[in-house]
């Protein structure tokens, strides 16, 4: 079969997404690749299409068991012949799947990178030519990334010993420029064809909440979202256990994980989660890389990650299957305390690295979290802030953040500013140095036992600020430092210190001004099911959900949300139907079809046709018709952010193309024209 028959074949899709055909053609001419996508834009199409059209096996490099097991499984559900090598085998397990892995029965193999240098491994490539070598979360190769691994450094060793060098493909999410230096180099591909398609995931809507009380804000947040599954990423095994344990207590449905588990919990709590028993993974980030779970609908981030990298990625757990999804993160000032202990903790235990390289790492480790500490307090687009870090260009309205939804406006803080600066400035004179929450204590006159007893209670700056609230002061300190007007020191207790541009405040009295959010009613977010008009996705839900269990699998292996959703939209009655729905496959619709089907056509009656939300084409295109006068005829740039916020949001195409006057077909060539669609 040609490439676009493997891929409806297989993974039931009609056509490739953004750089997978470029990087599939690359491979199957025989050439290295190397692939930068974002979490959710496929990675792995780029190397099982080829993998399924190459002579022989093809090795696939991955660092948790967890990705080997879901990767798998999805394939072999698929008709692929598939296996996995890894600690979790058994004995007999082990020795059945190197038995049939040296006759050739597989076409992908999935192995852990400490496995590749033992005396199986040089067996199986005696016995079957390895036509391709995949290294997934290829990042993992570089000190200077945000995961690294060891036993990545042996892989170009491996590859040099084999009988023949195969194509070697090699992917991740995230990389900048120097950890793509990095694994190139440190993989030894050669002249490798790079693609970087883009760190944009419109599906994802991203927050910043800055809450007064992080669990009280958390409990709201879950609150609405009840028959959602995702994960609250903490920075602390003890937070972990604090957040997983209040929200089981208020009848949240919640497990944890954390390295501080035995291994048998931590896989037991995994599946619960994997398998939809939990719907709340309390977790901290040794949790999550290769989880291939689509159907996670929120990613909350209790506590402030230490680098916009690791935020990124782990943020893009959720919407893999392209729905819209919540990316929120819970800023407190103490997470940037606590995250400067840990790099200063972690150097000192990192025995691999030389005091020299050290130094090195932990310069870079205390810049990457100030850029994490700017996205934080940043009031500018934080898609924008996001892609800009990774190298790419982007509007400055993106439509879909807090920052663009939720309002903001321009205000004048040229006198809190000057206050703020001759606080720093008088604290300096009496040879002191202090951090942000002595600072606003000094200027807000707190009564303080330890700022009394050091005589700033007679500053001229103390109590100046005393009626504004202490997080306004905050969050104006905070601007300062962003904008350079202060400066924050690096150790395990920064300290705010003038700067340079600190007289431009003071002395030249220039005018500051920043965004500060607009009082606003909180709005439910949309979650991406308008097509369920008469309760049939929560039925297509159920036969599922009754099928992974029978088959022993997670529920989106069968299905994803997404292909459940284009069921709703399609209403496939028949197999040849059922076949047009985006992510089945010829082996799921011989294996499905007819049930859901069935069902489809039990909830498809010509009266809810008419009340749902995919009216009659006629109806629509004389409505637009009738409007067509006063629709105009350019777009706007108004007009397309408020259409990537709505598709981004769930609305259909059909309610998009009555709100702006349109027929569905404009409104589908416009999102193919700003790349939001294929």
């Amino acid at each position: 079969m040609d490439k676009l028959s493997v891929l409806k074949e297989y993974f039931g899709h009609k056509g490739f997404r953004s750089g997978q055909e470029e990087l599939i053609d690359h491979i199957l001419a025989g050439k290295d690749v190397l692939g930068i996508m974002p979490t959710g834009a496929g990675k792995s199409v780029c190397y099982q299409v080829p993998a399924l059209m190459l002579r022989g096996v093809t090795l696939v490099i991955s660092p948790l068991i967890s990705l080997m097991k879901d990767q798998v499984s999805a394939l072999v559900s698929a008709g692929v012949s598939a296996a996995c090598i890894n600690s979790s085998l058994t004995q007999e397990e082990y020795a059945d799947v190197m038995y049939r892995a040296c006759r050739g029965e597989f076409k992908l193999i999935y192995v852990a990178p400490e496995r590749l240098g033992n005396s199986e491994m040089s067996r199986l490539s005696a016995a079957v030519e390895i036509s391709m070598v995949t290294i997934d979360e290829a990042h993992c190769v570089s000190q200077w990334g945000q995961d690294f691994r060891p036993s990545y450094v042996h892989i170009a060793e491996f590859i040099a010993s084999l009988p023949q060098r195969p194509i070697v493909s090699a992917f991740t999410a995230t990389a900048t420029d120097t950890v793509r230096a990095d694994i190139i180099r440190l993989l030894g591909l050669r002249e490798p064809f790079t693609l970087v398609t883009g760190f944009d995931r419109p599906n994802l809507y991203f927050s910043v909440i800055k809450p007064q009380n992080k669990y009280t804000e958390l409990r709201r947040l879950l609150g609405g979202l009840r028959d959602k599954c995702g994960i609250v990423y903490c920075l602390s095994r003890r937070n972990v256990e604090e957040v997983c344990d209040k929200l089981n207590a208020d009848g949240f449905s919640a497990t944890r994980y954390h390295a501080g588990l035995t291994d048998d919990e931590r896989r037991r709590n995994q599946d619960d989660f994997i398998y939809d028993r939990k719907r709340i993974m309390v977790a901290t980030n040794a949790f999550g890389m290769g989880i291939d779970k689509s159907d996670v609908s929120f990613v909350i981030h209790y506590n402030m990650p230490k680098n916009i990298e690791s935020y990124y990625q782990e943020a893009g757990r959720a919407g893999r299957d392209g729905s819209p999804a919540q990316c929120i993160l819970l800023y407190g000032a103490s997470d940037v305390r606590t995250n400067n202990f840990m790099i200063e903790k972690s150097r000192e235990e990192n025995d691999e690295l030389s005091d020299e390289e050290k130094e090195i790492m932990l310069r870079l480790d205390k810049e990457r979290l100030r850029e994490m500490t700017y996205y934080s307090t940043t009031t500018g687009c934080l898609r924008e802030f996001m892609l800009r870090y990774f190298g790419e260009k982007a509007p400055s309205y993106c439509g879909n953040c807090s920052s663009c939804t939720e309002g903001f406006e321009e205000a004048d803080i040229t006198i809190d500013a000057q206050k703020i600066v001759s606080c720093v400035f008088r604290v300096k004179q009496k040879g002191r140095y202090f951090g942000k929450s002595m600072i606003i204590d000094i200027l807000r006159g707190s009564e303080n036992e330890k700022l009394r007893s050091l005589g700033f209670d007679e500053l001229s700056t103390y109590g100046i600020m005393k009626e504004t609230p202490a997080r306004r002061v905050r969050a104006e300190l905070d601007h300062l430092i962003a904008g350079g007007y202060l400066s924050l020191s690096d150790g395990e207790y920064p300290v705010v210190e003038l700067s340079a541009d600190s007289a431009k405040i003071v002395r030249d009295r220039i005018t500051v001004t920043m965004k500060l959010p607009v009082e606003k009613t909180e709005k439910p977010r949309p979650d991406g099911e308008g097509y369920d008009s008469d309760g049939l996705f929560a039925k297509l839900k159920l036969l599922r959900s009754r099928l992974a269990s029978e088959a022993n699998v997670p529920a989106y292996i069968v299905f994803s949300d997404a292909t459940l959703l284009d069921m709703c939209r399609l209403r496939p009655a028949n197999i040849e139907e059922f076949l047009a729905v985006s992510g089945v496959g010829r082996r799921k619709a011989e294996r499905y079809g007819e049930l859901f089907c069935s069902l489809i056509r039990e909830n498809s009656g010509s009266e809810q046709e008419e009340k749902g939300l995919f009216r009659n084409e006629k109806y629509l295109f004389n409505e637009v018709l009738s409007s067509r006068q006063s629709a105009p005829r350019e777009w706007t740039p108004e007009e397309e952010a408020k259409l990537s916020r709505e598709f981004a949001e769930g609305v259909t195409i059909a309610d998009i193309a009555r709100a702006h006057k349109r027929t569905k077909g404009a409104i589908k060539s416009r999102l193919r024209k700003m790349g939001i669609i294929s």
